[in-house]
């Protein structure tokens, strides 16, 4: 029996989302301009670091297939539950976008002019559920192998608080400096990269990592 289509069912509205976020121009990270609205948004890498080339050769002469890392840009009272009812008012998108340029620029083996992004204003209801459709579509290595790209100065440092993966292949970030090493170490982190690659579930590489006592 042929199930009807229903456009109004959770997946696809998610794959709307998806569509519409694909069907924005791509521009450079390195000059985000005034954007105003909250929603979600895509980063595409298109540079030479040796890791990432599956990724970038997918990304140059502006082809942008696939996303290195996908997120969210709630608006203001989001968090706390609060409904806004205009999404392109405020700079949720252009703020989030910014940090994460300062990430990269302070990285030591990263070039911002290697990077691009695509955004979209999307009604508050529906951006959990685009930012998680749009990570599910691509699966990209920020989001899942390689974790703490998105994450904000902690201000001081906590017991057991660690450099992530992220930081911990990308040195130089300025919060990054004050968490400890812990068991994360580049070479891990290329590690549990190639196994990802190769077609290991993160969750299996999580699992090892468990039981390595890697972070």
């Amino acid at each position: 029996m042929t199930t009807p289509y229903n456009p109004l069912d959770k997946l696809n509205l998610g794959k709307s989302v998806v569509q519409a976020l694909l069907g924005q121009d791509a521009r450079a990270m390195a000059g985000i301009g005034e954007t105003r609205g909250a929603g979600v948004y895509a980063i595409y890498y298109t540079g030479s670091f040796p890791a990432y080339e599956p990724v970038a050769s997918r990304n140059r002469d502006r082809v942008f297939g696939e996303p290195i890392y996908v997120g969210k840009a709630i608006p203001k009272g989001g968090r706390k539950g609060g409904i806004t009812t205009d999404m392109s008012k405020g700079t949720a998108l252009q703020d989030r976008l910014r940090q994460h340029a300062a990430s990269i620029e302070q990285a030591e083996n990263l070039e911002l002019g290697d990077f691009y992004y695509r955004c979209l204003v999307v009604d508050a209801i529906w951006i959990p559920l685009g930012e998680n459709m749009v990570i599910e579509t691509f699966r990209p290595i920020w989001n899942g192998v390689i974790d703490g790209f998105g994450n904000k100065d902690p201000g001081n440092r906590r017991v057991a608080q660690y450099l992530s993966s992220w930081d911990a292949l990308h040195p130089g970030r300025l919060f990054a400096r004050k968490l400890a090493a812990g068991f994360t170490t580049p070479e891990s982190v290329r590690a549990k990269l190639a196994n990802y690659v190769a077609g290991l579930s993160v969750l299996l590489i999580r699992e090892q990592d468990d039981e390595d006592g890697v972070g």
